[in-house]
């Protein structure tokens, strides 16, 4: 089955309350820290509790600054540049950057200055740093591999931001809306809350991973992640809904999209893999082919979500020489599969858990995870999985 999570956004959405929902609905705070540990910033800590909005009881996440460390004004070069340096996943790395990428380039436009020029004031403080890359963990986490959103409310008035009083939505936030085309939610009731209730990290956070419907799924945990601003008689929180895509037929809600390219630059097409897989693509490889005039070809191929074919469509379409796309739909047939952390005798290492319905139980090590180990330890990468292997086993009992 695929896991997949359902924001839940009627009062709206930001880092801090993704991060409070996601640590409610079962994310280890150990496995938070741990991660955000890999990242090279100083000066702060997590603050993780209880706290009820409006009668309904939710978790509260915030990041408590050291008053004695300087803190300075990061540009996005900054940032991508902590994010590369650090020890965290490939693939966190990866979707980090590209989320605050995203962000600068939202930046850069509304405020008319190149993304490598723009200061990331409030986004680029260490909140909103742990905020982005720590949801990114955290869906690795938890295994997620589909998101889905409601429409989301965007609060009303103005708010107080380094640029000044602005209207909210913030500029930034609006603009990452308008390019998603996600649908807004308006708020009629007479207790509504007024002020600010999506903010850009939030935004961007929903409109990088999010389609925007409620799936048919089998629901298994549910999470509440707290708001700061108290609003009498109106529960400030955003609900997150986790559990299993259901389908038809395992797998069925896919496309599987291919282009024949006989004139193209061969070093074009690792960056096209690299951008089609940030892009949520499923899978992509290549194929080499004969086509007429018995010329050498490659055909590229993407396996994907239905709900992603128009936007990887573009992609292939903008950054190939191609000039059309099949397109069919596929089904394929998914093993139950999460991720678990232990503590191995080598050090703490991610595995992948796969379970078929006849109690079959296979594990398979982290690559990466033992990359690092077998780098450190200076010991073959076999041998770190064939240890980490038989140590999983023993303590799943298997």
């Amino acid at each position: 089955m695929t896991r997949i999570i359902y924001f839940d956004c009627f009062s709206g959405c930001s880092g801090d309350m993704i991060l409070g929902a996601l640590l409610d609905a079962g994310l280890s705070p150990d496995t938070l820290k741990e991660g955000l540990a890999k990242i090279d910033i100083q000066g702060y800590h997590l603050g993780i509790s209880r706290v009820n909005k409006a009668a309904i009881s939710a978790t509260q996440f915030d990041v408590i600054m050291d008053e004695h460390v300087h803190q300075p004004h990061r540009s996005l070069a900054d940032i991508l540049q902590i994010i590369e340096s650090s020890r965290l996943s490939e693939k966190v790395k990866r979707e980090s950057s590209s989320i605050f990428s995203r962000l600068g380039e939202v930046e850069g436009k509304v405020h008319g200055i190149a993304p490598q020029d723009v200061h990331f004031h409030e986004i680029g403080a260490v909140d909103s740093i742990v905020d982005i890359i720590g949801t990114v963990i955290a869906f690795e986490a938890l295994g997620i591999e589909g998101y889905y959103a409601s429409a989301l409310a965007v609060g009303s008035g103005t708010v107080k931001t380094a640029h000044g009083v602005l209207p909210v939505p913030a500029p930034a936030t609006l603009e990452l809306l308008s390019i998603a085309n996600a649908p807004v939610l308006e708020l009629l009731q007479e207790e509504a809350p007024k002020g600010e209730l999506l903010t850009p990290t939030g935004a961007v956070l929903i409109t990088s991973y999010a389609s925007f419907k409620r799936p048919d799924m089998t629901l298994l945990k549910t999470g509440y992640g707290a708001g700061h601003k108290e609003f009498p008689h109106w529960p400030n929180v955003l609900r997150v809904w986790i559990g299993d895509l259901k389908t038809n037929l395992p797998g069925s809600d896919l496309v599987l999209m291919e282009t024949n390219i006989d004139d193209m630059s061969p070093q074009v097409f690792g960056y096209l893999m690299e951008k089609l897989l940030n892009e949520k693509a499923l899978d992509v490889w290549f194929t080499p082919i004969q086509m007429k005039k018995n010329r050498p070809a490659v055909m590229l191929s993407v396996l994907a979500n239905s709900s992603d074919e128009e936007l990887l469509s573009n992609l292939i379409l903008k950054e190939t020489s191609t000039l059309g796309i099949r397109v069919r739909p596929v089904a394929r047939h998914i093993a139950s599969r999460e991720i678990l952390e232990f503590d191995s005798s080598l050090g703490r290492v991610k595995v992948k858990v796969k379970r078929l319905s006849n109690s079959q139980t296979d594990i398979f090590p982290e690559y990466e995870d033992c990359r690092i180990i077998a780098q450190k330890r200076n010991l073959p990468l076999h041998e770190v999985f064939r240890i980490v292997n038989e140590e999983a086993r023993k303590q799943m009992k298997l």
